[in-house]
This record gives C-alpha cells, structure tokens and sequence, in this order.
C-alpha cells in the first residue's frame, strides 16, 4: 500500500495575490512524490506566511503537525527545508514527531535530507541554523533600508493607506478623504469610534482587510488619528524626528492641517482616559438623561413588552425601575418624549446661535514660544554635534527644554481639541427634527446635553392618556 504524504508548500511574501510560487512547489513536490510511489493525499499551504517572525502562527503548518502526530499523514514533501522552518524551534518540534514514530517519510525537492536519521537531523539543524541567520541578515538591511527611506520622507511601499489613491499614495483620494474628515467631526461631536466603524462597514468604506468586510476598532481609531494625515513620516508607529528636533515630513499630500489632526488625537486620548475599557453605546435618546418625577432616580430605555410589528404601539418607553433602584412607578411612551425635546432643544439653540458662535480664525497664544523652545533645542543639538559644548553640558540643559516643549504640545493640542468640538456641537442652528434623528444617538445626545443637564418625566396617572408634553420637564443649563 502506498505511503500517505502530506506537501507543504511557503511563500514568505505575495504582493501579487495570484499564489503562483506556491503554485509552482505544490507541482514539483507531487512529481517528487510520484517518483517515490507515495501517494499525496492533503496539500498544506501557507502562501504570503513568514517562517521567520516568530509572532506569526502558520496555520496549515500547525495543522500538518497534528496530522502528523495523529497518524492521518505518512510523511511530508516540501519544496526545500527553509519552506518547512526558519526558526530552530520550529525544525525540533517536527523532529520530536519522528523521534516518536520511526517509519515516517521525509524529502524535499532541492536536497536529499532525512529526518529519520541522526546524520539527517544533524544536517537539517545546520541548515536551519543558516537559513535563520540569513533571514537575520536581510531583516537587518531591510530595517536599514526602511529606515533611511523613513529619514528622507519617503514611503517604504505596500497598500496604499486610507485616504490615498491606490495607484499613487502621495495623492489623496478625495472621496475617502471626505470620510475621513466627517468621521473627525463626528468624534469631536462625541460619536463613539464604533458608531463610525459601524456606519463604515455598512457603505464599504475603510479598506477592510481582504475577504472581510469587518474592520477592528483600533483599525478605524488608526484611520483618524494617523501622523500620516498631517504629512509625518513614522517608523515603527513613532513620529520620526530629523536632526533639528522637528517631525520629518512624508513626501504626499497632507489630508489635515496640524490643528484638526492634533485636536481628533486629544479627544481620543481624553476619551480613553474619562472612559477606560467601558462600552459608550447608548440605544434610546434620553437614557441616563431622563429622571423619575417621584424618585428623581434616572430613567433608561426599554424595549415595550406589549409592542408587536405592524402595530400603531410605541416600540420603546422611558420606564423608572426598581432594578436601578428607582420606585418603579413611572413609564411614558418613548418617541413623543424624544420628539417633544428635540423640538425644545432645537428651537433653545437657534436662538443662542449668534451668542454662542465660535471665533474660527482665533490662533493659540503661545505659537511663537514652542516654535523658540524648538529652535533652542535645535542649537543645542547643534552645539554638541560642533563640539561647542559637551555631551554632560547637552544632557543638564536639554531635559527641561524638552519637558516645556512636550507640556506646549499638549497645551496647543488641548486648545484646538476645545475649538473644534465647540465648533462640531454647536453646528446645530439649522437642524430640522428629522435631520436631528438622522445623526448617530451620541451626536443627539451631545445636541441635548448642551442645552439640558436632566429630563425629569412626571406621573401620568392611571389608564390610557393622551400625551401631555406639559408633564416633561426640561432641566436647561
């Protein structure tokens, strides 16, 4: 009977997509398998994997181990040893499977290497001890390369970031452009990332990662905060900085100017400070905003037990309850309510328009002082490469130049962050209610926090009424 094998089959890297190096081993592996009389009866392949980093899990490989250890396989043929491990770990975790069943079957294309034999082994620990410095070496002149490039503004190549065409990545796509800057307004106006990410996902947009349509959150928070959409070059997710203290620029078009870039980032980080791993989804308008006329305790959203599809009956109400220790004694159907404090809301801030409206032009005050602070931490810097005064010298007085520097930063950053979400809530002057219930449910209720600290919803009495809007009460700031 014919010995069952297994081929495995790598490719470090596919830019093209089209598996065709994969391709070609799979073919000469199953003419090498002809030619032993095994027969070939499962193809593992990890096309576009890497053997040599070691955070990446080859799956088909994993895979091909526990076959192998289970018995389903009889051997394995791979191209070459470097496809089958790059690591040394990796190569002693396959001979513990041959040590454990003798009668196994091993070759590869390129060499006559046998794990079933002590002198194999030895051999193919050798190799695999090369092939792992080799990979050291060209990861070293690759890190070197990317750095240099990094240095000089330049782009290190692959898919085209968000934002910018895929034909040419220092021109800015407009159209993702567009969504991207909307999808900053909105987080300044305090729509959670999800909701964007959710909205994104639903039109397509994003670039999702290939064969899905879903995107992390991380990935959509990296879209909008990116140092890219203001022109800075990064290396390993860091700012890259030139010899005069200043961020290397990237040679593509910017999509932000300094201050909206600087302000998203600051209402981000302020976010996850305020809010720590806890979930800001909100499903009903005035949830945690409504409160018990009786028991003053606050009112959340709920699903009408009674509400069927097709019906004229509300689908939600505002229902006081014992669970979150109120008295459990007051419900109101939940649209009139929302509608009625739209209305109200709405109605409050266009009279406050011309009061409240934000000075667009205003600059930060102390501009001319971080760029003097940056330019006394350029000639220091200068002043030691010169040898005009000593290292020693350089670390006493750079420290605290530093320090003022970073606190100007986040000064500068904490004033546009303020300016543009003013300027984000307070678009609300020419708002109709139904536009109003268009925007995401954080938008809304930005809307109505600005106007109204608390809803406090007063007893109906018994029976079936009609909705009284005198018994909502608006709390105004």
């Amino acid at each position: 009977m014919a010995r069952r094998v297994g081929i495995y089959t790598r490719i470090s890297r596919d830019d093209e997509g089209e598996a065709l190096g994969v391709a070609r081993q799979q073919r000469d592996c199953e003419r090498l398998a002809d030619l032993r009389s095994w027969q070939a009866v499962k193809v593992y392949e990890d096309n576009d994997v890497s053997a040599f980093k070691r955070n990446v899990v080859r799956e088909e490989f994993e895979l091909m181990l526990k076959d192998l250890r289970a018995g389903l396989i009889d051997g394995i043929v791979a191209y070459d040893l470097d496809r089958l491990a790059r690591q040394p770990r990796d190569l002693e975790r396959l001979i513990e499977i041959y040590d454990e069943r003798p009668r196994l079957e091993f070759a590869t294309v390129t060499n006559d290497i046998n794990l079933g034999t002590p002198d194999g082994r030895t051999m193919a620990r050798i190799m695999v001890a090369f092939a792992n410095k080799s990979s050291h070496d060209a990861s070293r002149r690759i890190k070197r390369k990317h750095l240099e490039l990094a240095q000089q503004g330049k782009d290190s190549g692959g898919p085209a970031p968000y934002g910018w065409r895929k034909d040419d990545r220092t021109k800015v796509d407009p159209e993702a452009a567009k969504a991207i800057r909307e999808a900053q307004r909105e987080i300044l106006a305090g729509v959670r990332i999800g909701t964007i990410r959710t909205r994104w996902q639903e039109q397509g947009l994003g670039n999702p990662r290939e064969g899905t349509k879903r995107m992390a959150h991380h990935q959509v928070e990296h879209i909008l905060t990116n140092p890219r959409l203001v022109g800075y070059r990064t290396y390993h997710g860091e700012i890259l900085y030139g010899d005069d203290g200043q961020p290397v620029m990237g040679e593509w078009e910017p999509i932000n100017t300094l201050e909206e870039w600087e302000a998203v980032c600051a209402a981000v980080a302020e976010r996850k400070r305020k809010h720590p791993g806890r979930s800001l989804a909100r499903k009903y308008l005035l949830s945690g905003i409504a409160r018990c006329g009786l028991c003053k305790a606050k009112i959340r959203g709920q699903i009408n037990q009674r509400w069927e599809p097709g019906t004229k009956a509300t689908r939600f109400r505002y229902q006081c309850s014992v669970v979150n220790g109120g008295c459990g004694k007051v419900a109101r159907a939940g649209d009139p309510v929302d509608r009625l404090i739209a209305q109200l809301v709405l109605e409050e801030q266009r009279s406050q328009a011309m009061v409240t409206a934000v000075p667009s032009e205003q600059r930060w005050a102390r501009e001319v002082e971080l760029e003097q602070i940056n330019t006394d931490i350029a000639q220091l810097v200068e002043a030691e490469r010169s040898k005009q005064i000593t290292v020693a010298t350089l670390l006493q007085l750079l420290p605290a130049k530093e320090r003022m520097r970073d606190e100007l930063k986040l000064e500068r950053a904490r004033f546009y962050k303020e300016r543009r979400q003013a300027e984000a809530k307070g678009d609300t002057a020419n708002l109709t209610v139904d536009e109003f219930f268009a925007l995401p449910i954080e938008r809304q209720q930005e809307i109505v926090l600005h106007s109204l600290s608390a809803v406090i919803i007063h007893p109906a009495g018994r029976g079936r009424r009609k909705f009284d809007p005198s018994l909502i009460e608006p709390v105004w700031r």
